[in-house]
């Protein structure tokens, strides 16, 4: 399973690795990173029948996690890969936007990994 993080706080990316080391080892999950809205845009051109599942951050500097959300929604209908919105906002109106633009799911952070990881075992494709 090839899932795409977003984010633009470099420190994400050791993170994901050391959290998720055995399923990384064990070829279960393939983890690619973009630092921004732009950045996941650019990769997906190469790669979104690859990418099955997207986390992104919604408060990012340029496109916000949103604004990607939409454009995801709007390139990528076939077929429409999951796009789970992580914030450390767990406002009610990045909720309710995230959800209006067609996220599949809402995150906050820090963020709860067993929580993610049983969401991932769970996750219908």
């Amino acid at each position: 399973m090839k899932i795409l993080v977003v984010d633009d706080e470099a420190d994400v990316q050791p993170l994901f690795q050391q959290r998720f080391r055995k399923e990384i080892k064990n070829h279960e999950i393939d983890f690619d990173f973009a630092q921004s809205g732009e950045e996941a845009l650019a990769y997906l051109e190469g790669h979104h029948s690859e990418v099955v599942l997207i986390l992104s951050d919604i408060n990012m500097p340029g496109m916000s996690g949103i604004e990607l959300l939409s454009k995801i929604r709007h390139d990528y209908s076939a077929p429409p890969p999951v796009v789970m919105m992580i914030t450390a906002y767990g406002d009610e109106e990045n909720h309710r936007q995230a959800m209006e633009k067609g996220a599949n799911d809402f995150l906050t952070k820090p963020l709860d990994f067993n929580l993610l990881k049983d969401k991932l075992k769970h996750l219908e494709l």
